[in-house]
């Protein structure tokens, strides 16, 4: 069992809902992020300055100089690298200790099992909703614990989903269907400050599912209007129809 750095971590130490106990849980924990763009940078980076043990990260894109304006782990000279390349040496950078494995591959069916395997908590940071599905269905199939972020314009969601029992609700019993002319934040714009927000939060719920803090998003969705500084949360239904996580 791998020790947390006592120093290094004793902010959350000192806290009587994570203490020593959790910090080692955090310290033993895998986490799988899939796309490592807006959400997955402030994510990524959260939990590693918080002492994860070891990071899976998915990706198959570059970074490019317009993604400088919300993703916060890369920097200007690493324009044209491949982002889970970039990803690895910033978070190394934080801290050293911790284990990256990197997969420069858009995430299939056919590819996740080896590669989420792992993973105590699946995170889908990713942009467009047929990764979305294939990253939900995965997660079910695994048993896994999902966490799930959205962003556009002024606005973002988070939710959670935990399929260590095998059953739903699921991300599709939100979405049944993929939308008609989805947009992506590169169609509609974004407040870089949003994915943030956005990233963050989802981190926070990772770090509170591993050490038993609080309340989680299971079931819930948690919804931000960062125009009109406001937020709700919704409780998601299980739909017994879902192709995923309905009665068979």
């Amino acid at each position: 069992m791998k020790k947390p750095n006592l120093e290094r971590h004793s902010r959350h130490i000192m806290l009587k809902e994570i203490g020593g106990h959790g910090q080692k849980l955090i310290a033993n924990s895998t986490v799988a992020i899939i796309g490592m763009g807006g959400l997955g940078a402030p994510c990524a980076l959260y939990l590693v300055a918080a002492g994860i043990s070891r990071l899976i990260l998915i990706d198959d894109d570059v970074v490019d100089i317009s993604n400088l304006q919300r993703q916060i782990i890369y920097q200007t000279q690493d324009v044209g690298i491949a982002k889970t390349f970039a990803a690895k040496k910033a978070l190394l950078a934080l801290d050293d200790t911790v284990e990256i494995t990197t997969h420069q591959i858009r995430l299939t069916m056919d590819k996740h099992a080896k590669i989420l395997a792992d993973a105590d908590i699946i995170i889908d940071g990713t942009d467009n909703f047929e990764t979305r599905f294939i990253v939900n269905s995965a997660a079910f199939n695994l048993k896994k614990i999902l966490i799930s972020g959205a962003l556009g314009r002024f606005d973002g969601q988070v939710c959670a989903f935990d399929f260590r029992q095998g059953h739903g609700p699921c991300y599709q019993c939100l979405v049944p269907q993929m939308p008609p002319n989805a947009e992506t934040c590169a169609q509609m714009g974004v407040v870089g400050a949003v994915a943030g927000v956005i990233g963050t939060i989802m981190a926070l719920e990772a770090i509170k599912i591993i050490t038993g803090a609080g309340s989680s998003l299971f079931g819930r969705i948690l919804i931000y209007d960062g125009l009109n500084a406001t937020s709700r949360t919704i409780r998601l239904n299980h739909d017994e129809n879902c192709q995923i996580c309905g009665k068979k």
